[in-house]
């Protein structure tokens, strides 16, 4: 994916997600994640294999590609990422929190991208934002990437839940399917931040 901050460059290993499958008509796996101050729990889509994660102190991020793709060959690509202690920052909020990500792929592709927003929502008690973001043209120019960006702004830090997808290049503005990513970001649902509780460990039962 293309990324626009510095500190998703500020990784190391050793952080551990976990997974558990839930029960109803169509069982789905759940993913909790410990990120800074809070776990993290989504909805994993099926198909998705985690691919890489890791963490530096203000700084984290976790990367999971379809089955059979790798982090350099990849169609989709679903990302969480954290920054630690942003949410202390009162001018910030989750939809300008966005918005620097979509300025990051507006420098990269000017002539081919475009961004939509879905609009403010709630994750539990957290404010929330999700967006399209898109380049027609991704560098390299081999491939046009759109990207459903859900940020959400914690009890201490922010979080993101990314998912991305790559297609054939367009030269112009690239087309945003706000019905089809709606429905892709409620099969991420529900998300949730639960506290982070001393000595539990994997699958994280509390935020289950």
């Amino acid at each position: 994916m293309i990324k626009s901050f510095t500190w998703v460059a500020l990784w190391c290993s050793g952080v551990v997600t976990a997974f558990a499958q839930t029960s109803g008509p169509i069982p789905a796996a759940r993913a909790v994640t410990p990120v800074f101050s809070q776990l993290v729990s989504f909805s994993y889509p099926s198909g998705f294999v985690p691919a890489f994660e890791d963490s530096k102190p203000g700084g984290y991020i976790q990367e999971s590609v379809l089955r059979g793709e790798t982090l350099e060959r990849w169609t989709q690509m679903l990302t969480l990422s954290g920054v630690r202690d942003l949410a202390a920052h009162a001018q910030m909020t989750p939809s300008r929190f966005a918005g620097s990500m979509a300025a990051g792929f507006k420098n990269a592709c000017p002539q081919s991208y475009a961004a939509q927003g879905l609009g403010e929502m709630r994750v539990g008690n957290h404010d929330a934002f999700a967006a399209l973001i898109g380049c027609g043209i991704a560098p390299g120019g081999t491939r046009s990437e759109v990207a459903l960006v859900l940020v959400v702004k914690g009890e201490r830090d922010y979080y993101t839940l990314q998912w991305a997808e790559r297609a054939e290049p367009v030269s112009s503005p690239v087309a945003l399917d706000a019905a089809k990513w709606s429905e892709r970001l409620q099969r991420l649902m529900p998300m949730k931040l639960c506290p982070r509780v001393p000595g539990e460990a994997a699958p994280y039962p509390s935020c289950l």
